[in-house]
């Protein structure tokens, strides 16, 4: 915690007290990323997925949204929210998917296939899902690709693991813009083969963001939701983690009996967190929800462009 957020927050206040407070007097409803820290997880009314919180986003009915998560989902959620007030721990949890494909690049893209279908991953900015035709997670994605019309070209942005894995699944070849997540293709296979070595009996599980070489060892690929409902229905006893490590907190939650292993990281670091998502912090949610501040405002005319991919996502979902 910065020097400037500790003098604002007198150290005795017990946080969690004071977040359940303003919640109530706000009549604020905190959604969270699996993510997020333990702390912030166990405080928040709806944890979930991309896909879930934009369905919860788009349902709620509390004046204030602060949303644990990355920007892009705040976003969503005021794209789907126009009236209501949504507000964020720290507007510079941005993510390198959204980075690494600003608007400017692709719309010229776009531009070069004018006839083609493009399906955005959720993961990018509001400017992006506005040039978009349809907006999808990794929980629905490939649900979406089949639903578009076998003789229409599609683009797929911006994560090119994600969508070599689709390209796999449906047999839909797609043109892929080279995007990656730092966390996902983070994890060390050299590691990973020898974690599986000391643990026989432990199962191999990955986000399809993950790089090809380990989704082929995996014994089971899914979005985070489907991570933690496999090792809730699984029969195994240990699992090795290949997403960002907050879900294991979760899984450690659900299934208390089993053995959940992090996948690591090919440098000695903890990089498997999304150094992102861990900018919100819980003193950062008490202020956002004392303050409400910093909130997220776009201009009509994007917030109703982007509304209409998004539409058509939860349209099909």
């Amino acid at each position: 915690m910065s020097e400037t957020v500790r003098g604002k927050i007198d150290p005795s206040l017990d946080l969690e007290a004071e977040i359940v407070r303003l919640k109530k007097e706000r009549n604020a409803v905190l959604l969270a990323h699996y993510y997020q820290e333990g702390d912030i997880q166990d405080l928040a009314d709806f944890l979930g997925d991309s896909l879930q919180l934009a369905q919860q986003a788009k349902k709620t009915t509390a004046d204030v949204i602060l949303f644990a998560g990355v920007h892009f989902m705040a976003e969503t959620a005021k794209i789907l929210n126009p009236d209501r007030i949504v507000v964020v721990p720290d507007l510079e949890a941005g993510c390198s998917l959204a980075d690494g494909c600003p608007v400017d690049r692709f719309r010229a893209w776009r531009a070069k296939y004018p006839d083609a279908v493009s399906i955005t991953y959720i993961n990018c900015t509001a400017e992006v899902k506005a040039e978009s035709d349809y907006i999808c997670t990794s929980s629905n994605a490939e649900k979406i690709v089949r639903a578009i019309p076998e003789d229409k070209e599609i683009l797929f942005a911006p994560d090119k693991n994600l969508g070599r894995w689709l390209e796999q699944k449906t047999g839909r070849k797609m043109r892929l813009w080279q995007g990656s997540c730092v966390v996902h293709e983070t994890f060390s296979l050299r590691k990973i083969i020898a974690l599986r070595e000391q643990h026989p009996t432990a199962k191999l599980i990955a986000h399809p963001e993950c790089e090809e070489p380990l989704l082929r060892m995996a014994a089971f690929i899914g979005s985070t939701t489907a991570l933690l409902k496999y090792t809730q229905t699984d029969d195994a006893e240990a699992y090795i983690v290949a997403t960002e490590s907050g879900i294991v907190h979760q899984m450690r939650k659900a299934s208390p009996h089993k053995t959940f292993i992090e996948g690591p990281p090919e440098k000695n670091c903890a990089c498997n967190e999304c150094p992102f998502m861990r900018l919100n912090t819980m003193e950062k949610v008490y202020l956002a929800l004392r303050d409400l501040e910093p909130r997220i405002e776009m201009p009509v005319s994007l917030r109703e462009r982007a509304r209409v991919p998004i539409d058509r996502m939860l349209a099909l979902s």
